[in-house]
């Protein structure tokens, strides 16, 4: 998926703290692909880092569709990558932003010859599960979701 023609990945992380980057990192030949990743905890470094909205970020606790394409696609910035994924939501619930279910939304990159970026995003309900199972599932369910856009794009690419 990532060798024909030859692509990098990074990754960029907040609900999943590393887990995402330990499941790529633990694919025989990673280093041959995967450039790095980083856990971006607070809104000041996704901003920093990820170049993320500050303001669209700000209204919605870094928690949505755009936030997690932004993070993905600021992962292939900051590492200099083809192909990014990126994962944000909330993995137990908040009575200050009034989320009652654990949710998370996955965010995938790729950059384009002319330097621009295909996005896309998806939603992971994360109901009923603990904390850790939470982020678990979410890290899951995005590798999942890279793996088969990255099948998508390269039997488009081969067209």
């Amino acid at each position: 998926m990532l060798a024909r023609p030859r692509r990098t990945l990074a990754l960029a992380e907040s609900l999943t703290c590393g887990r995402l980057q330990a499941r790529v990192g633990s694919i025989s030949g990673a280093s041959e692909f995967f450039l790095g990743g980083i856990t971006a905890y607070s809104l000041d470094e996704k901003v920093r880092h990820l170049g993320i909205d500050r303001a669209e970020a700000g209204l919605v606790n870094c928690v949505s569709a755009h936030i997690a394409e932004q993070m993905a696609r600021g992962a292939c910035v900051l590492f200099g990558s083809d192909a990014g994924a990126a994962t944000t939501g909330y993995a137990e619930p908040s009575v200050e932003w009034k989320v009652d279910e654990p949710f998370a939304w996955w965010g995938l990159a790729q950059r384009q010859a002319d330097g621009d970026f295909t996005v896309c995003s998806g939603l992971v309900s994360l109901e009923g599960l603990s904390r850790t199972e939470a982020q678990e599932r979410a890290a899951s369910v995005t590798l999942d979701a890279l793996v088969t856009w990255l099948r998508e794009l390269s039997a488009g690419h081969r067209r």
